[in-house]
């Protein structure tokens, strides 16, 4: 995903306590600089500042961090020749989205201890989907007036 021109991400949103890979294909890739750093921080603080060297792949410079529980990931990146690029002075900075929580709904834990429910929820979900290839099968066959009785051995 393209967030600002010549910066992606390997996710859609940056939630905290997650890895992102960021990808960096602006001026420093373009002007062939082998070395290139990541200065980053987090909130409008620059809270817990940390420099990263990227790595140069083909598709530019790429390096993963770890974002922590805060509202922005703010960063720069400077060249080997002490060159910064700052997005113009503003500084590179996206938004950490927080999940709600409260929506999320916790999945009922199945033990070894509780097999019976395991056993009738399969049991109800075979009789359902028997009963509905029953309905789709002899339904269409019953209204078209195309269903015969098969023949028993004491007809014959």
């Amino acid at each position: 995903m393209e967030l600002v021109k010549n910066i992606f991400f390997n996710t859609d949103k940056l939630t905290p306590n997650s890895t992102v890979k960021i990808s960096y294909t602006g001026k420093f890739f373009q002007d062939s600089s082998e070395e290139v750093f990541l200065h980053y921080g987090f909130g409008n603080s620059w809270n817990n500042l940390t420099d990263v060297k990227m790595e140069k792949t083909e598709l530019g410079f790429q390096t993963e961090i770890e974002l922590i529980e805060d509202d922005s990931l703010c960063f720069c990146l400077k060249n080997g020749n002490d060159e910064w690029d700052n997005n113009n002075g503003q500084n590179y900075v996206f938004p950490i989205e927080h999940i709600e929580t409260s929506l999320i709904v916790q999945e009922e834990t199945f033990s070894l201890a509780s097999p019976r429910k395991l056993r009738k929820s399969y049991l109800w979900s075979k009789k359902i989907r028997i009963a509905i290839y029953k309905i789709l099968t002899y339904l269409p066959k019953l209204v078209s007036g195309n269903y015969k009785k098969r023949a028993t051995s004491s007809e014959e």
